[in-house]
This record gives structure tokens, C-alpha cells and sequence, in this order.
């Protein structure tokens, strides 16, 4: 089945260092649990596939200088909605991929299979010396490290086959060991044996993202590319395919019209303050109507699209009343069907077990 999925990015206030100032929330409300509900709510009722979760062991560069847990968040929305993914980021250069698959499997289940994961390396030696490890500093070890970190991550929520909870109460028989498995992966900096200690997650597998040239494609089911114009996203999302990627998805910043000022306005506002950062991702400012165009087109080289607003709260209700709606009338999108996994709403197979006994 042909899917055209469109997630968001809900860390923070919006890719401007200065969109808490033209935030719907007090400062003081910024960093509490009823706002990131009542924005993933938000994101859920507009149709959205999925929702990023920004992360990073050291605080954010922008104006407000804090951030709660990606893998809490999602956790924390998972029970309180139905239909949308919930992809965290988690680093991959100093984490315990260990914890790491536990963290995630768990979100699986709170979520009833919504749960995805976009690892990505970690450069700043500042959170090597927050994680009291010695710091991972060439780009070739950061990509080893991320390698093997997806790989224990992935084979572990595999030790467990979907049958080995047995839960027999009459014999006091609650697992079927010979369906637990160690992983025994030994690797240059850290080595696993396993088993997981969370069964395999509903999903069997999570849906695992990535940045293209930040991770194997053959790895993720899901690879994130950008370019500076239809035409280098299209290359992008070809070079990604040849070299394995399931999905791709291109990334773009979104600065909107809205019905209070127009984009170009309220960015030279924002601007007043602190000068906006180079995201290295396509940009689009201007009419809603004109971006639903862009992404029509973006459909026919890609499998959906991942936005990051300019200012959350004002973005996001343009995006739910006109963009959206748009993309569904063209035929282009179609709604999470509640009750369904976020590997069912991309499109994807749940995948065997790797370990499963064959007959």
C-alpha cells in the first residue's frame, strides 16, 4: 500500500531561538506536561502520521534553555493518544544501547505500537564530559558507534519471540526459555549479551529513522533527507533508495501565513531579537496553499514529509486547517487509522524475528 506520511517536530517552540516569545504558552507553561499534551493532541487531531521529539543530554542553544526527556514525553502522551507515531531522538555516541531498547520497547507498549526511534551521533565533547565518557571525536568512530548501537538495539528487541511469554498460572510456567535468546554482539567500545528484559515490543520492531549520511540506510526503515530544492531532494531520495532505505521522508522548515501576519512579517519580528540559525534543511515561507502544492509535488519523489515550524503554535493550527485537509482532498494523504501501529500507518510489514525457530 502506497502511504504519504506527514510528521512534525514538537521539541521546543518552533525552529526560531526567539518562537517562545510568540508562543500560546506563558514561559512558565512551556516546560510542563499540559503543553506538550495539548500540543501532541493538537498534532493528533489534524491528521498528522508522527511526531519527532528533539533530544540532547546538554540544553538547547536557543532562548529557553531547557527541554524534559524525549523518551519521557513520548512516554508521557502515549496513553493519552490513539492514532499519531511518537518518535523520540536518542543519541546513539554515549548512550547504553541496552537501556536504550528497554526505553524504547516499553514506549511500544504504552503506545500500543506507535513508538518509532531516530538515533543520531552525538559531536559535542560537552556530552561526552556530561556522560562521564571519554569523548567519541572522528566521524568515523561516531558512525561505528551508531552502527553498533542500532544494531544491538534492533537485535535485542528481537531476543525475546513474540510466543515466549507463555503465562501458564495451573504449572507456574510464565516463559519458554528456549525462546529467549542472547545476542552476544562484541563490538569496539561496549559488548552485549542479552537477552532484552522487555518482551519483543508490539510491533515486533520499532520503526527506526534516520538522517541520510548519518546512518546506514540498510538500517533504518525510515531515512530523513534534505536538499535546497525539489530537484536535490529528488537525487537525495534516489541515492537514499540505491543505497537500501525502505521510506524516505524529506525534512523542510515551514514559515506560514497565518491569519494575524504573514510569514516574512513575523519572521523580521523574531529576527528583532535573535537572528534565526542556518538549519541546512529546504526552507518554504508563505502561503499554506502554495506549500500543499510544494508537497503534492514532493509526493512524487518521496514518501512523506517531516516539518519543522517556524513557531509551533502558530504554525501548527494553519497547517491542521489548511494544509492538511488540502493534501487529503488531493488524494495524496489519508488519515492514521485509530488502533493501528505506526509501521502499519507508513506502509510497512511487521518483520520476522530474527532468532524465531523455523519449522
Amino acid at each position: 500500500m502506497t502511504v504519504f506520511a506527514v510528521g512534525i517536530e514538537l521539541d521546543g517552540e518552533g525552529t526560531h531561538p526567539s518562537a517562545w516569545r510568540r508562543s500560546a504558552y506563558s514561559p512558565d507553561q512551556l516546560l510542563t506536561g499540559k503543553t506538550i499534551r495539548l500540543r501532541v493532541a493538537a498534532a493528533e487531531n489534524a491528521g498528522f502520521t508522527f511526531a519527532t521529539f528533539d533530544d540532547s543530554i546538554l540544553p538547547p542553544t536557543g532562548e529557553v534553555r531547557g527541554r524534559i526527556d524525549a523518551v519521557a514525553r513520548a512516554s508521557y502522551v502515549a496513553p493519552v493518544t490513539s492514532t499519531i507515531g511518537l518518535v523520540p531522538v536518542v543519541g546513539t555516541s554515549y548512550a547504553e544501547p541496552f537501556h536504550t531498547s528497554s526505553q524504547l520497547a516499553t514506549l511500544d507498549y504504552s503506545s500500543r505500537g506507535r513508538g518509532g526511534w531516530l538515533p543520531v551521533p552525538v559531536a559535542d565533547p560537552a556530552a561526552a564530559k556530561t556522560w562521564g565518557r571519554p569523548a567519541v571525536t572522528t566521524d568515523a568512530d561516531r558512525a561505528r558507534e551508531q552502527h553498533d548501537s542500532v544494531t544491538v538495539v534492533r537485535e535485542l528487541w528481537d531476543s525475546w519471540e513474540d510466543d515466549a511469554v507463555v503465562r501458564h498460572y495451573a504449572t507456574g510456567r510464565f516463559l519458554d526459555r528456549d525462546r529467549l535468546h542472547y545476542i552476544d554482539f562484541e563490538g569496539k567500545t561496549f559488548s552485549v549479551k542479552g537477552p532484552a528484559i522487555v518482551p519483543r515490543p508490539p510491533q515486533g520492531q520499532l520503526v527506526v529513522f534516520g538522517r541520510y549520511g548519518q546512518i546506514d540506510p540498510r538500517q533504518a526503515d525510515v531515512v530523513l533527507v534534505t536538499g535546497d530544492s525539489v530537484e536535490s531532494i529528488a537525487a537525495a531520495a534516489v541515492a537514499a533508495r540505491n543505497e537500501g532505505a525502505l521510506l524516505v521522508v524529506a525534512e523542510l522548515d515551514v514559515a506560514l501565513d497565518t491569519p494575524a501576519s504573514v510569514a516574512s512579517e513575523r519572521l523580521a519580528d523574531l529576527n528583532s531579537h535573535v537572528e534565526a540559525r542556518e538549519s541546512g534543511r529546504f526552507g518554504f515561507s508563505g502561503d499554506p496553499l502554495r506549500l500543499a502544492a510544494l508537497l503534492g509535488e514532493l509526493g512524487s519523489h518521496v514518501d512523506g514529509v517531516h516539518l519543522h515550524p517556524l513557531v509551533l503554535d502558530e504554525e501548527l493550527p494553519v497547517l491542521a486547517k489548511l494544509v492538511l485537509p488540502e493534501l487529503s482532498k488531493s488524494g495524496l494523504t489519508r488519515r492514521p487509522v485509530p488502533g493501528s501501529s505506526l509501521r502499519a500507518n507508513l506502509g510497512l510489514a511487521r518483520p520476522a524475528n530474527r532468532f524465531a525457530h523455523t519449522s
